[in-house]
């Protein structure tokens, strides 16, 4: 394993040991301390058509929102499509489904709708600025890092980022975050069961 590698997994098993880093289902950080504040479920991006997209845009439907980046090689596609089947098994349940760049160089409008529609044309890909994304992302404490390749010198990168689907109630409010690879019919389940509390 390269040196390179070796170092990527220690900053990575750093970050996930380390005390005090929130989480973003709320879970406490550790014994005795505090619960991490809540997320702050807002966003404005770019959508499809060139139009900005704000959560408000979608009171009065549950928002389901993923992180994440169109030449992501595994998480990204396999989470799209767990979205997908969520959106089949819901079928007309008030239901949005966004898909946020964390790689808005490459990620364009035309990128982000083309790669979204392969899933499931209902969901939403959403982009904009860096400095539009890195507030959204940071709003959902999303943690995001462009890494060079071998072949940068090609252009190459990749993009490391937090893993996972947020839950948004019809209020904009966070309800629940589901880590990477829960099951689809799981995830659906749940959301069944916060629209028959309404």
């Amino acid at each position: 394993m390269s040196r390179h590698l070796i170092g990527r997994a220690l900053v990575a098993a750093a970050l996930v040991l380390q005390p005090g880093v929130p989480y973003a289902d709320g879970a406490p950080t550790g014994p005795g301390e505090e619960e991490p504040a809540p997320l702050r479920t807002r966003y404005l991006l770019v959508g499809p058509d060139g139009g900005a997209v704000t959560d408000e845009d979608f009171r009065g439907r549950f928002q389901l929102i993923t992180f994440g980046y169109t030449f992501c090689p595994d998480i990204c596609p396999t989470t799209l499509l767990d979205m997908a089947e969520v959106l089949r098994i819901l079928g007309d349940a008030p239901l949005q489904a966004i898909f946020i760049t964390v790689d808005p160089q490459r990620d364009t409008r035309d990128v982000l709708g083309n790669y979204t529609r392969y899933f499931d044309p209902r969901i939403l890909g959403l982009g904009g600025s860096p400095e539009l994304v890195a507030r959204a992302a940071a709003n959902f404490k999303v943690r995001y890092a462009r890494v060079d390749e071998n072949d940068a010198g090609k252009g190459y990168y990749s993009v490391d980022h937090s893993a996972g689907l947020y839950l948004l109630g019809k209020d904009g409010e966070f309800l629940r975050k589901f880590g990477y690879g829960t099951p689809a019919a799981r995830i659906a389940d749940e959301i069944l069961s916060f629209i028959a509390d309404e």
